[in-house]
């Protein structure tokens, strides 16, 4: 699974569009982890999510999309979602099924020793 590769490991999820710092923080640190099985997940805010991934192209580029489920505030929510990757950024946008959607920034963690 080739295309999987360069998109999998673990981002931390920086800014969005619709919500701030404080909030995408808000339980934990804001991340989108991907393995190269084609699952992920993430966590931002109250927002626990669960996520079946797919690659494609996109204006040329190769793209992560996704649909996904999961829990806001022990609400049961779903969607889907995109993200192109720029060196070790990802860069999308995240939809809630008939709700908010707001593009979104992650970095690639760096792994600690």
């Amino acid at each position: 699974m080739k295309k999987a590769a360069k998109f999998t490991g673990m981002f931390r999820i920086v800014e969005t569009d619709q919500w701030d710092e404080d909030f995408l923080n808000l339980v934990t640190q804001a991340y989108m982890q991907i393995y190269p099985d084609g699952s992920g997940r993430f966590q931002f805010g109250a927002v626990d999510g669960s996520m079946d991934c797919y690659w494609t192209e996109r204006d040329g580029r190769r793209t992560l999309e996704f649909s996904w489920e999961g829990f806001d505030e022990c609400d049961p929510v779903s969607g889907r979602g995109w993200a192109v990757l720029d060196g070790d950024t990802l860069k999308g946008h995240l939809y809630f099924h008939m709700g908010d959607d707001s593009g979104f920034v992650a970095k690639r963690a760096k792994l600690e020793h």
